[in-house]
């Protein structure tokens, strides 16, 4: 069984920056196709970026190109999501998410994502 650990949450300013991780229990996921998501009090799960199995392809939600980038290493089976020029509107739980679909091309749908973390809080302040 897949375990999806996340961190790198906090408290910040809007325009600050925040890296967040995702470290995966299991070299498989290396194999994978993984995602960001979000859920705002009050709001459902959103999507936030996707990332393929070998790096080279990448999905953004429209609110967040140019300020975060998704990226992965999977020697060392972690997940990142790096977040810049931060937004109150970013103010959410952030869960990574893998898909249990080898070599999988990533996807923008919750519903196609096998394995949660338990979330990290990021909260922004004006």
């Amino acid at each position: 069984q897949v375990q999806l650990v996340e961190s790198g949450g906090g408290l910040v300013q809007a325009g600050d920056s925040l890296r967040l991780s995702c470290a995966s229990s299991e070299r498989t996921t290396g194999n994978y196709a993984m995602g960001w998501f979000r859920q705002a009090p009050g709001k459902e799960r959103e999507f936030v970026a996707t990332i393929n199995w070998n790096n080279k392809n990448t999905f953004y939600t429209d609110s967040v190109k140019g300020r975060f980038t998704i990226s992965r290493h999977n020697a060392r089976n972690i997940l990142y999501l790096q977040m810049n020029s931060l937004k109150p509107e970013d103010t959410a739980v952030y869960y990574c998410a893998a898909q249990g679909l080898l070599y999988g091309l990533g996807t923008e749908n919750a519903h196609e994502y096998d394995y949660w973390g338990q979330g990290t809080q990021v909260t922004v302040r004006s």
